[in-house]
């Protein structure tokens, strides 16, 4: 069997895994991933980029470089590569876990349980809740709900697409590694610098497919592509900024501005300002729904670009082999 068609069955299963059962509830190997990362940086830890740079080869390589090693001794046997590739997308992706976050922060403030929200919300991303209201918890599940979307789904799917099983783990590994150290902390200011530009540069296709996606799947896509051309270059993420204007916009909700991360606070540009209102609790459902459009649609996106990718490549081989012949 094909490499592509292993990539198409394999993600497609995956896929489907993560949207029935959710992420692995017992020894989730990102989870394993992120203990020995920790391991790592204890032992390396300097503030200095160079160290970091060595933290980031180490825990990214290694994590890469283990799962080649897996596809190349299962390259011969096409149905245990297919579960392999099943199983690195069900452990990379995350769509279903991010839903149901989200919607656990939804039921939460739809109660008026503001206490619960506040508690909840770390789960989903790393704002100061304590300072935040209803409505300023709501802007804050959905920007993260757009955000995550290309970090939990689509940008695996597209290195997956790109680089089979090595790329799937690659991509989750750089991104697990910005989520630990890539901030801008004290400790982590130098040392994650490499970790954070490394994710910039893996997240930028998938970042730009996620957007893309929205303006299809949002209903709006005349206020999506607008919002996207007019706001994404005013938000300090390379690849958030894309993603959040265009769920902005696919939504008609208003995104950005202030917010405080453990005691730091910003002031980021508002997306969608002039078109969109003020985010309310039943958007969370409608990112939520949303985000699921957007992964279906790039897991048939991602399919079919490999697909046909692995046809020509065949075909290439077949006239080069052709020509050779006579």
């Amino acid at each position: 069997m094909r490499a592509d068609r292993i990539f198409a069955y394999g993600a497609t299963a995956g896929l489907i895994g993560d949207q029935l059962l959710g992420d692995p509830r017992r020894r989730h190997p990102v989870a394993a991933f992120g203990r020995a990362a920790a391991a790592v940086e204890r032992r390396l830890w300097r503030d200095h980029r160079g160290w970091g740079a060595l933290h980031t080869l180490v825990c990214a390589g290694g994590a890469a470089a283990g799962a080649a090693l897996a596809a190349r001794a299962l390259r011969r046997h096409p149905a245990a590569s297919v579960a392999l590739t099943a199983a690195a997308t069900w452990s990379v992706v995350g769509g279903t876990s991010l839903g149901r976050e989200a919607r656990a922060i939804g039921g939460a403030l739809a109660a008026d349980d503001i206490a619960l929200a506040r508690e909840r919300l770390p789960h989903l991303c790393g704002r100061d809740p304590h300072s935040l209201d209803g409505p300023q918890i709501a802007r804050a599940v959905v920007e993260s709900v757009a955000e995550n979307t290309s970090d939990a789904v689509v940008g695996a799917l597209v290195w997956g697409a790109l680089g089979g099983v090595p790329g799937l783990v690659a991509f989750r590994a750089v991104n697990t590694l910005d989520a630990m150290v890539g901030h801008k902390s004290p400790r982590h200011l130098r040392y994650g610098w490499a970790s954070a530009r490394l994710d910039d540069v893996v997240g930028w296709p998938g970042a730009r497919l996620t957007a893309a996606l929205a303006v299809v799947a949002g209903g709006h896509p005349r206020r999506a592509v607008r919002a996207w051309l007019a706001d994404a270059g005013k938000h300090p993420s390379p690849n958030a900024g894309p993603v959040e204007a265009s769920f902005a916009g696919a939504l008609g909700v208003r995104l950005g501005g202030t917010l405080a991360y453990g005691g730091r606070v910003e002031h980021r540009p508002v997306l969608n300002g002039a078109a969109g209102r003020a985010v309310e609790t039943e958007d969370i459902e409608r990112a939520v729904r949303l985000s699921r459009r957007v992964g279906v649609l790039a897991l048939g996106v991602c399919a079919a670009g490999r697909l046909i990718a692995g046809r020509r490549s065949s075909t290439g081989r077949r006239r080069a082999a052709g020509r050779s012949g006579e």
